[in-house]
C-alpha cells in the first residue's frame, strides 16, 4: 500500500499506481467483476488495502498464464474456501507450462 494512506483512502489513480497498472485497468477489471466497484465518499470512490492486495493478486496470476476467467474463479473459490478446486486449477496451470 502507498505509505501515509489509510485503509480506504486511496483513489483511482492511487490504486491503479500501487498495482502497476493504468486507472482503465481498474476499470476493466471492475467490469469483469474482479475488482469491487467501492462506495463513494463525497463523489470519490475509495479503495483500501484490500483492493490493493486483490489487484496485485490479479496481476501476479496473469503474468503465471492464468486467464482472467480462471482468475476470477480463483478469487471466488478464495472467498469460499474451496481449496480443493482451488488447487485443482493450480495444477493444470502447471501442467500447461511444463508442456
Amino acid at each position: 500500500m502507498v505509505q501515509g494512506q489509510g485503509v480506504s483512502s486511496l483513489t483511482i489513480g492511487n490504486l491503479a499506481a500501487a498495482g502497476g497498472v493504468g486507472v482503465e485497468t481498474i476499470r476493466f477489471y471492475q467490469r469483469k467483476g474482479l475488482l469491487d466497484q467501492p462506495t463513494r465518499e463525497s463523489g470519490i470512490r475509495r479503495y483500501g488495502t484490500h483492493d490493493v492486495r486483490r489487484l496485485r493478486f490479479i496481476r501476479q496470476a496473469q503474468t503465471a498464464g492464468f486467464t482472467l476467467e480462471e482468475i476470477k474463479e480463483l478469487l471466488e473459490l478464495d472467498a469460499s474456501e474451496d481449496r480443493s478446486r482451488a488447487r485443482e486449477l493450480a495444477e493444470a496451470r502447471v501442467g500447461a507450462l511444463n508442456l
